[in-house]
C-alpha cells in the first residue's frame, strides 16, 4: 500500500520558511523527502531545492517568482505573516492580499490531487460573523482597490491581523467550491498561541493574560512542529477528500469556546475592567 502521507518525489513551495511554523514545515517536508522551493523575506535556516527572497506584498515580483521556479506543484504551503506591530495596511497585505496572489499564480501549476494549505489563527474564528463584509473586501481583487477598501474600512480593518485572517479563512472557503472541481484543494489552520519568534511582537501588543487564555485548556503554548504537521497532513493524499476547512490546531480551545466550557464572555468582561 502507498503511504497517503509520504512527500516522496513530491514538488512543494512554501511562503514564510525563515523561522517559526513555516521552518519547522519546511524542515519537516524536506526530511519526508519533497522537493521544497521556499520564499521569505529573509533566507532560510532549511537547506532547500532553491530559496528566493520575496516581499509578498510585491505582486510583480510574485509573478516574477512563481515563473522562475516553475514547473507544477504537489502543494502550496503559505505560513508567511506579519503581526500587529507592522501597520494595518501592510498586515493585510502580507497576510492576506499577498498570501492570496502567491496562491493565485500557483493554481494553474497545481497538478491534479495537489492542495493549497495556509496559516490563519484562532483570532479568526468569530469570522462567520461578519462573512457580508468579508466577501466585500475579497471582491476587490486588484491591489490598489483593496488597499483603498482598506484605508475606507478602518474601525473594521482595526490593526490588521485578526481581519486579513478572517478574510483568509472566507476566501479559503470560496475557493473550495472551485478548486475541487479541478481535482485540487484548499483549506488554512487556525493556530493558538505558539512559541515562535513572532510571539514577541504579540506580547507588546496584548497583556500576557490573554495569551494565558488562548492557551486554554493545555496551558502551554504549542511548538512550531506541532503546527507543521497539520499542514503537512492537510496537503497529503490522507487529505483527499477535506477542502474547504478552517481546521483549529489548539488543543481544544475552540472546542470549549463553543461549548461554553471556556468562558469567553467572562474573559472579555476581565479585559474591559482591567483585571
Amino acid at each position: 500500500m502507498t503511504n497517503p502521507l509520504s512527500y516522496a518525489g513530491k514538488r512543494v513551495v512554501i511562503a514564510g520558511c525563515f523561522s517559526g511554523m513555516g521552518e519547522a514545515c519546511a524542515r519537516a517536508l524536506v526530511d519526508l523527502g519533497a522537493e521544497v522551493h521556499g520564499v521569505d523575506i529573509r533566507p532560510s535556516p532549511v537547506s532547500m531545492a532553491s530559496f528566493t527572497e520575496l516581499d509578498l506584498k510585491d505582486w510583480a515580483a510574485i509573478d516574477h517568482v512563481v515563473a522562475a521556479i516553475g514547473g507544477e506543484v504537489d502543494g502550496v504551503f503559505n505560513c508567511a505573516g506579519l503581526p500587529q506591530t507592522f501597520p494595518a495596511a501592510d498586515v493585510v497585505a502580507v497576510n492576506f492580499l499577498g498570501i492570496r496572489h502567491w496562491s493565485e499564480q500557483w493554481m494553474p501549476r497545481m497538478k491534479r490531487g495537489a492542495a493549497i494549505v495556509s496559516v490563519s489563527s484562532n483570532a479568526a474564528m468569530g469570522y462567520m460573523q461578519r462573512v457580508p463584509l468579508l466577501r466585500e473586501f475579497i471582491a476587490t481583487t486588484d491591489k490598489a482597490a483593496a488597499l483603498d477598501w482598506v484605508a475606507a474600512h478602518a474601525d473594521d480593518v482595526a490593526d490588521g491581523y485578526g481581519f486579513s485572517k478572517e478574510a483568509l479563512a472566507v476566501w479559503t472557503q470560496m475557493r473550495s467550491v472551485d478548486l475541487i472541481a479541478e481535482g485540487k484543494r484548499i483549506n488554512c489552520t487556525f493556530p493558538s498561541p505558539t512559541a515562535t519568534p513572532m510571539m514577541k511582537d504579540f506580547e507588546k501588543i496584548a497583556p500576557k493574560m490573554v495569551f494565558d487564555f488562548f492557551a486554554k485548556p493545555i496551558n502551554r503554548q504549542a511548538t512550531p512542529e506541532e503546527q507543521a504537521w497539520p499542514l503537512i497532513l492537510l496537503n497529503s493524499p490522507a487529505a483527499s477528500f477535506i477542502s474547504g476547512v478552517c481546521l483549529p490546531v489548539d488543543a481544544g480551545f475552540t472546542g470549549g469556546v463553543l461549548t461554553g466550557e471556556i468562558d469567553m464572555a467572562a474573559f472579555r468582561a476581565s479585559l474591559s475592567g482591567g483585571q
